[in-house]
């Protein structure tokens, strides 16, 4: 289970100010971490994503989801 007030759930999402947009992105790539979002929300499993992105692990798909909570509104 990922806990997103864990400082270790983001460790793989990283702010780099004037890279990308200053886009949260995947730590040691120019990738955005949206993008693994919306793969997800394509259908995709996290599965068929590391298959097309080797460079990623479990945890930092988990990571991306965990981040993108935590910035959601909540009720």
């Amino acid at each position: 289970m990922v806990d997103p007030g864990s400082p270790r759930t983001f460790r793989a999402v990283f702010l780099p100010p004037g890279l990308c947009f200053g886009k949260p992105r995947i730590r040691g790539t120019r990738i955005w971490g949206s993008l693994l979002l919306d793969l997800l929300s394509a259908g995709l499993s996290i599965e068929e994503i590391l298959e097309e992105y080797p460079q990623f692990s479990r945890g930092d798909v988990l990571a991306c989801v965990a981040y993108g909570a935590a910035l959601s509104p909540k009720p």
